[in-house]
């Protein structure tokens, strides 16, 4: 009992701390003059996978590769199949074709690292620096493309010492909610008799994504496409270089073979198909959206039969 209370304790702390850390970030932006699309794929993308940082990290102090990988996978997972796929299948999502050409590609190179690394079998410190610097580059491209004349709805600015201490208190709130988080599933797992690796791309994955599956709704409801989008990819190119990458610095880890049979995979096509979408028609519609969410079912049915 006390495993799932502590699991549902991390999960409210983590949405909490979420918001608040994409309101402040959001905050500061409004206040720079940055359009919504680097919005998405920085601030938002990168905040929204805060938890996943923190979790992950914890993880890998814990002793427990098995959360800290699967949480990076099964997070990139449900960004597309369940947060993508629900968002367009209630907001059809006209798709820019310098987000797919750039930011799609990108992340398309970090889930072939992913890939990669997962058939290597391990992550140590020289890749984890490797997986940093090119996160730093991105994000580096990512903001000298800013159009500061781009035009967007958004709440006037907050004060700058409100939108600090929103990025602060959020970061706080995320850090003892993820371990809270990783301290029920390691838990949970022992007393299921699961694996970790199991409990790292179902249970902390889709927990640790709730801000990002907010952050998306909220952002295609107000017709803003672009940051919706942005955060989907922004957070997959996030959790890959800045999450294995700050995780493996600070402790190396063995990679769990568990991920060979089929999540890696599944990440890989997720993120195929996400692309081809948009090439396609410039937009993913709602039917395409459905296909994603039945793909996410398909790939959640496995994981339980297996």
């Amino acid at each position: 009992m006390i495993d799932l209370l502590l699991i549902a304790t991390g999960f409210a702390g983590l949405l909490l701390g979420g918001n608040w850390l994409v309101d402040g970030a959001v905050g500061l932006a409004t206040r720079w003059g940055v359009s919504p699309l680097v919005i998405g794929l920085t601030l938002v993308g990168f905040g929204t996978s805060m938890p996943e940082l923190v979790t992950s990290v914890q993880a890998a102090l814990a002793g427990s590769p098995g959360i800290a990988m699967g949480n990076v996978i099964g997070s990139n997972i449900a960004n597309i199949l369940l947060i993508l796929g629900l968002t367009c299948a209630l907001s059809p999502m006209a798709v820019a074709r310098g987000t797919l050409t750039r930011d799609g590609m990108v992340m398309l190179g970090a889930t072939l690292a992913t890939l990669a690394l997962v058939l290597w079998g391990s992550i140590d410190r020289p890749l984890g620096l490797l997986l940093v610097a090119g996160l730093a580059l991105y994000l580096f491209t990512a903001l000298r493309r800013n159009d500061p004349s781009a035009e967007f709805e958004a709440a006037p600015a907050p004060p700058l010492w409100r939108a600090a201490l929103g990025v602060l208190a959020g970061l706080i709130v995320t850090i003892l909610a993820a371990r809270a988080l990783v301290s029920g599933a390691v838990s949970l797992a022992a007393a299921w008799g699961v694996t970790e690796a199991l409990i790292g791309v179902t249970i902390v994955a889709v927990g640790t994504s709730l801000p990002e599956l907010v952050t998306s709704l909220v952002a295609a409801r107000k017709g803003q496409a672009d940051m919706a989008f942005g955060n989907v990819i922004g957070s997959n190119i996030f959790n890959v270089l800045g999450i294995l990458g700050v995780t493996a610095l600070v402790r190396p880890m063995q990679v769990p073979a568990q991920f060979i049979t089929l999540d890696v995979w599944v990440m890989a096509a997720a993120a195929v198909a996400v692309l081809i979408m948009g090439a396609t028609g410039r937009r993913i519609s709602r039917g395409e959206g459905a296909a994603l969410l039945a793909g996410y079912a398909a790939y959640t049915g496995l994981l339980i039969l297996g």
